[in-house]
């Protein structure tokens, strides 16, 4: 087998003060061991066998790969964003979409839809998805690139692989893949930055999504999801087509909501599998906000509570395109802000 070859970048010093951080990884004791808290990843058995495993299935250099570890240092400050609240208390829909239905986020994504206007035409007549749902997700992940994060991500991803059981598998592929990345794309593994979980650029993909879904939509021969708008929008749009987006289909109607079998529906899910006559025959009364219910009485649809302590829980009827929009974020409070900001732009134009 071939062997990819990484240069060993022994002469590189890392930037930037996470990057300098001396502090042993804290987390508490039931996720992070005595032997975690050691700064030396190449020694550690579990990275050893990650780097064979990384050798065996893909011909990397293994003492590239050993040298890259030895000086990788853990980041405290990703176990601690990643880490649950001790108090977590319930989660407010109101509170949720507060933070992302607001006049800065809505501002700066009037600016970027008459920036990129051409650009996100393009990619809803080629893809099918609209241009203030792409714009929506773009606001709602990175406020249009204000927020695509400053850590280093090899850094990040090694410390959730190995010092973050909880989701160390997740976290180990992600690594894989975004050591497959680098040798793709001629660079070091050691030169993407971004958030804290290793996502990447405007759209803050994983290792995982860019290699898949990411495209060149600006037709310079490279794929650059930091500095290339048309790539971010471009490839947004590829991802929710990839994941079955309906072009011109609903995403979700509000729905006020009575009756027996209200919980019974909610616990099925947000994937979409009754129609609303459906679910009024389980004895579920469903009162649309809004006209135009003939568009939507044969879709199956999912019944989605979005709960606020003391306030009224919102209802909606999400349909395929809302469950597409969860493959991004595993969240129905995700979808409805995305929803929800793309209808305030609309509004905004």
């Amino acid at each position: 087998m071939r062997r990819l070859l990484i240069p060993l970048l022994l002469a590189l010093v890392t930037t930037g003060p996470l990057a300098r951080n001396k502090i042993p990884v804290v987390a508490d004791a039931k996720h992070v061991g005595a032997k975690h808290l050691t700064h030396n990843y190449a020694q550690r058995s579990e990275v050893q066998a990650f780097i064979e495993e990384m050798h065996a299935k893909h011909g990397f250099d293994a003492a590239a790969l050993t040298a890259m570890f030895r000086q990788t240092k853990p980041v405290a400050a990703v176990i601690k964003a990643i880490m649950p609240p001790k108090d977590p208390g319930v989660r407010s829909w109101q509170s949720y979409r507060g933070r992302f239905i607001e006049a800065r986020r809505i501002a700066a994504g009037r600016r970027f839809m008459q920036t990129y206007a051409a650009e996100l035409a393009a990619a809803e007549t080629r893809y099918g998805v609209p241009a203030d749902i792409i714009a929506a997700i773009i606001g709602v992940e990175t406020i249009y690139g204000k927020q695509m994060g400053r850590f280093e991500t090899f850094a990040a991803l090694t410390t959730l692989a190995f010092d973050y059981p909880p989701r160390a598998e997740l976290f180990r592929r992600e690594l894989e893949e975004l050591l497959l990345l680098a040798h793709e794309e001629n660079r070091s593994p050691l030169a993407y930055t971004g958030s804290y979980a290793g996502a990447l650029g405007l759209p803050q993909f994983l290792p995982s999504s860019r290699r898949r879904f990411a495209i060149d939509f600006d037709g310079d021969g490279r794929i650059d999801l930091a500095r290339s708008a048309a790539d971010a929008i471009g490839s947004v749009a590829n991802f929710m087509a990839e994941h079955g987006w309906d072009r011109d289909a609903p995403i979700a109607v509000a729905v006020a909501v009575a009756g027996d079998g209200v919980q019974a529906l909610i616990d099925e899910g947000i994937s979409p599998q009754r129609t609303p006559w459906q679910m009024q025959a389980v004895n579920v009364s469903l009162t649309r906000v809004g006209a135009g219910d003939t568009a939507i009485a044969d879709r199956p649809a999912a019944l989605i509570d979005l709960i606020s302590p003391d306030a009224a829980t919102e209802y909606r009827l999400g349909f395929h395109n809302f469950y597409v929009i969860t493959r991004y974020n595993r969240s129905s409070f995700y979808a409805a802000a995305v929803m929800d900001l793309a209808a305030a732009l609309r509004a905004s134009e």
